[in-house]
């Protein structure tokens, strides 16, 4: 530990070595390790200081030893809780029996920016009754819940800890509630696991999934080096998180648990997942029982670095429930997750919509009135199948609908802004997987969010409670059609927001929408410029913090760092667009013109003119 950091924990006293580093050999689950020292002392590692990419090191608390002082005692605890035990037994040893008992560490996570400083309080005289309390303080940036769930959550962190002597020794008494983590050590203990359920209403029986239903991921944070599959399980048993429950189903019987909970889950040589469940679990039907594995099949494949080949489900004797193959599994998946179009559109330099393929050197126009017409567009979008474009006018106050076609007729204006002025008109359009587009009017006037079934029928407002005096700038619905990514103007400051889509009304034919429970995605971000779905759980955004210079990168729905790599630096974007297919690349419009990112490569110059790339959706 730093001396910085040592002062903070022991008011100057001498920082004590409190964690105990193993390396985990690479090899170890094919040869095994060479060799293992058996002597040396036993080193501290700053926890500030470790790094995520320290993927083999695998980090131990020490115990409190005789006649510790009540900071030592403290320290000690607190270092101990960033180990990666699985059960946090070293830390509970620096509590009262009582409180060993009682203290639960997974109830929830705070992260602080910095990590927690302790003080005492008193003097060494007020501790002679053998009572001591001390405050933890520090910089909150974000809650896990109990179903660890991220959720951003800014502000001052402050909490009271009471401290015993029992049998002579100073213990704690009085924890905090759950783990207080310092950022970096967050960071380095967990890593985001897309838990997958069942959006709700299940789509038309056209729709994906015929009629069965979509899946959606609803991002948990897991410790990286615990039984990752096992524990990844486990939190899809305990359902959706609190905020995507009201328009999300797990298919597996509420209650359901593993048969063994103690009993370690893994893919096998044929990278397929076997899963006993208890009997509540396996009390299902033959339908229900391939939608739970589907679940599972899709939670498990976002750890898996090979493609998970199938999921079987089995009662608590290991008699077989079902077996779902993985492409089996993809009638549930999403539209974004299921399109196999690798074309991305953009506006060309005469306005008109235009196509880029794999491999052209040049862009071609799209078919139908806004490639082959006199329709001159700002915006542009591709409903998924492709078949359809939705396009709004040159001065942001018409939105047409029209076929992707040669003869196809553009027809007259399906929505018109009342705005007098261009930046106040009409935004980008956008579509779901149900066929459904939603668009934003900005007229001053009467701003509104608007949802038409079926891309042509009557506008219909969809009422945004937690909107307040925002303003909604631009838009993008994700296919699974129950989230929606939007661009809020608030008091001169854009940011990038998550709603929830909710169905209600008297029948599924005439639904009334809103969009509830906004939450800030980008906390870190002073103004947000563009931003696309970028995966199932992830976005891409351009932005900038205060005082910064604009940057594009990842960030992930629930508000956390993304931890995907670095993109490649750009200058000057009005625009991005992404696939919620991770593996298609980006494309830009940049000062340079509309540039595209494929994987693993450089962006690359499409066309020197050009403006609002998008992808189907």
């Amino acid at each position: 530990m730093n001396s910085e950091h040592g002062r903070r924990l022991g008011g100057g006293r001498r920082s004590r070595r409190r964690t105990v580093v193993v390396l985990v050999c690479a090899a170890i689950l094919t040869a095994g390790c060479a060799s293992m020292p058996d002597s040396g002392g036993v080193h501290r590692v700053d926890a500030s200081k470790r790094a995520d990419s320290e993927s083999q090191v695998q980090v131990f608390g020490v115990p409190p030893r005789k006649g510790e002082h009540p900071s030592d005692i403290l320290r000690g605890f607190l270092e101990a809780t960033t180990s990666d035990e699985a059960d946090f037994d070293t830390a509970r040893q620096y509590l009262t029996k009582e409180a060993a008992e009682q203290w639960r560490p997974f109830s929830q996570t705070t992260v602080l920016s910095d990590g927690p400083v302790p003080r005492l309080e008193g003097t060494p005289a007020d501790w002679e009754s053998g009572t001591a309390v001390a405050v933890l303080s520090g910089r909150q940036r974000a809650l896990v819940d109990q179903k660890q769930a991220y959720r951003p959550q800014e502000g001052v962190y402050e909490t009271r800890v009471q401290l015993k002597k029992e049998s002579g020794e100073w213990r704690i008494d009085g924890p905090p509630d759950g783990l207080v983590l310092g950022e970096s050590d967050f960071e380095r203990i967990y890593r985001s696991v897309n838990a997958y359920y069942f959006a709700r209403p299940a789509p038309p029986s056209e729709g994906a999934g015929g009629g069965q239903g979509v899946l959606v991921a609803d991002p948990v944070y897991l410790r990286k080096r615990i039984d990752l599959i096992t524990s990844s399980v486990k939190a899809l048993l305990r359902g959706p998180s609190s905020w995507l429950d009201p328009v999300a189903d797990s298919r597996f019987p509420s209650g359901a648990g593993l048969a063994d909970p103690e009993e370690s889950l893994s893919l096998d040589d044929s990278n397929s997942l076997r899963v006993r469940l208890d009997e509540r679990g396996a009390n299902v039907r033959p339908s229900q029982c391939r939608q739970m594995a589907a679940q599972v099949l899709f939670t498990v494949q976002d750890l898996a670095s090979a493609k998970v080949d199938e999921v079987e489900l089995a009662r608590e004797d290991g008699s077989r429930l079902c077996t779902v193959p993985h492409s089996a599994a993809q009638v549930f998946a999403p539209a974004g997750l299921k399109s196999r179009s690798e074309q991305q559109y953009f506006i060309d330099e005469d306005d008109r919509l235009a196509r880029l393929s794999p491999g052209d050197v040049a862009a071609s126009r799209v078919r139908g009135p806004f490639g082959d017409g006199q329709t001159h567009l700002k915006w542009v979008g591709i409903d998924r199948s492709e078949q359809y474009a939705a396009g709004v006018s040159l001065d942001s106050r018409s939105l047409y609908v029209a076929a992707m076609q040669s003869g196809a007729e553009r027809g007259p204006a399906v929505l018109v802004s009342g705005a007098k002025r261009e930046a106040d008109g009409l935004t980008a359009p956008s579509w779901d997987g149900h066929g459904d587009l939603w668009i934003a009017d900005r007229d001053p006037e009467r701003p509104r969010l608007l949802w038409l079934r079926g891309g042509t029928a009557q506008p219909e407002e969809v009422v945004v409670p937690s909107l307040g005096n925002g303003r909604i700038e631009a838009l993008r619905v994700a296919s699974d059609g129950v989230r929606i990514a939007l661009l809020v103007e608030r008091d001169g400051r854009t940011s990038l927001e998550l709603g929830r889509v909710e169905r209600t009304g008297e029948t599924p034919g005439k639904p009334q929408l809103t969009v509830n429970d906004l939450r800030l995605v980008t906390p870190q971000l002073e103004q947000v410029d563009s931003a696309s779905w970028a995966g199932s759980s992830r976005l891409v955004v351009v932005g900038r913090e205060a005082g910064g210079v604009q940057q594009l990168q990842y960030v992930e729905t629930d508000g956390s760092a993304s931890n995907t790599p670095t993109l490649p630096g750009i200058s000057g974007v009005e625009s991005v667009a992404a696939s919620e297919d991770e593996n298609k690349p980006l494309i830009a419009d940049s000062e340079d013109g509309i540039v595209r990112l494929p994987p693993d490569a450089n962006w690359q110059l499409v066309s020197k003119n050009g403006s609002a790339p998008v992808y189907p959706g």
